[in-house]
């Protein structure tokens, strides 16, 4: 398995090479500057998860496409297990882990995450797409979701639904790590 950092600079590469752009329209298009783009294209930078939603909503991808692409045995797989545990990384500049247990796939548009949120966790998040749906639903420990200008406060064993499409943010104020199973809905996206 590639390194996050790695990963990221593939995808990157492949979807501006899918899409025809030059590091400038892919900038004008993600609104991330040209130097970052090269910067993460070479491997030399590991952008913020902010970072990597601009890029992920420029190219009108999902998030998942950006950080793991399932093999081709798990793309055409009628029953797939996934182990959090092989895949969970940091994908970004903040300790955040992440696995992607089932990214994006066109036929169900959606993806699937388990995110553990490190004790302090406090990270605000610019709007999605339009019409883009978070499920969160917490497995350990407890966090806070901001959503319509309000923070939620979601304990083991609840769940909350918002509208990604507007700003919202994730915070975890306990000594402890909090874990949740998140997934992201697309209703538009190829």
């Amino acid at each position: 398995m590639d390194s996050p950092v790695d990963q990221i600079s593939k995808s990157l590469k492949l979807w501006r090479v899918r899409k025809g752009w030059s590091l400038d329209r892919t900038s004008k298009e993600t609104g991330v500057s040209k130097a970052m783009l090269g910067q993460i294209e070479r491997g030399e930078s590991s952008p913020t998860l902010a970072t990597l939603w601009k890029i992920a909503t420029g190219f009108n991808v999902s998030l998942s496409s950006l950080i793991e692409y399932p093999s081709e045995d798990e793309e055409h797989a009628v029953t797939l297990i996934r182990d959090a545990d092989k895949i969970r990384q940091v994908i970004a500049d903040d300790d955040m882990l992440v696995a992607p247990l089932y990214p994006f796939d066109p036929k169900v548009p959606f993806e699937y995450f388990e995110l553990t949120f490190p004790p302090g966790y406090d990270r605000p998040s610019e709007a999605h797409r339009p019409g883009v749906i978070e499920f969160l639903t917490v497995t350990t420990g407890a966090m806070e979701i901001l959503s319509e200008e309000e923070w939620h406060s979601v304990a083991k064993g609840q769940s909350i639904r918002f509208h990604a499409d507007r700003p919202h943010g994730y915070r975890n104020l306990s000594k402890e790590p909090a874990t949740a199973l998140n997934v992201i809905y697309y209703p538009r996206i190829r």
